[in-house]
């Protein structure tokens, strides 16, 4: 079974709970509160130098780090990882997008204005850049969503729940998310998806689709 280190608020972290959650994956969930120092202890340090969450133990001693890197260890061979190597390619390629596009600007946003408290004060200066440069991904992702349905694939994949993570919190760090209709029609396709499960931990309706995504069904 899987460890994770995670911290509940986390949008990088919520990704790799939503993966596991879709493909119906038992995992050992570990809290560590990076407001609090924890994930900068000589203990969390000596699992991942870089101080960061999410972090997955794979086996006794050996750690994956990177949220986007754990999505591809933890998807291969299910439906959520495309098998063909264009639709793997366009799959790196949101994901990407989604690391230097949307979280460097939506997921600060989130991070200052949401989650620390007086953050809005301490990055004025750096507010403006964010929302503008987040607006851009978002209307990016708006005209991707004109002639399709997912990100790649045609299907749900990690692209989808790597872009999902913080698009969905957009709404809590100024973004108005009224002039793109799209976007939340697709937010609200892959909460619909059997085997979803909400930042909060809330369990997706019972059913067994979820298997079948493991199994690449």
């Amino acid at each position: 079974m899987y460890k994770l280190y995670s911290m509940q608020r986390s949008g990088n972290s919520y990704k790799v709970r939503l993966a596991l959650a879709f493909l119906g994956a038992p995992y050992q969930a570990v809290e560590v509160d990076i407001l609090r120092g924890e994930s900068r202890t000589p203990d969390f340090l000596a699992k991942n130098p870089s101080g960061q969450v999410p972090l997955l133990e794979v086996e006794e001693g050996r750690y994956l780090a990177e949220s986007n890197a754990i999505l591809w260890y933890v998807a291969l061979g299910t439906a959520l990882a495309p098998d063909s190597p264009i639709e793997r390619a366009e799959a790196l390629q949101w994901m990407f997008f989604e690391q230097h596009a949307l979280e460097p600007n939506i997921g600060a946003a989130y991070f200052w204005l949401s989650l620390v408290k007086g953050g809005r004060d301490l990055q004025t200066h750096a507010l403006d850049d964010w929302m503008e440069r987040g607006y851009a991904a978002l209307q990016v992702m708006e005209n991707h969503l004109r002639t399709h349905d997912f990100f790649a694939a045609d299907q749900l994949t990690i692209a989808d729940i790597a872009l999902y993570a913080y698009t969905h919190v957009a709404d809590k760090c100024d973004f108005d998310l009224t002039a793109f209709p799209l976007i939340r029609t697709w937010l609200r396709r892959i909460e619909q998806q059997p085997g979803f499960a909400g930042m909060d931990g809330r369990a997706a309706p019972s059913g067994n689709a979820a298997a079948g995504i493991a199994a690449g069904i």
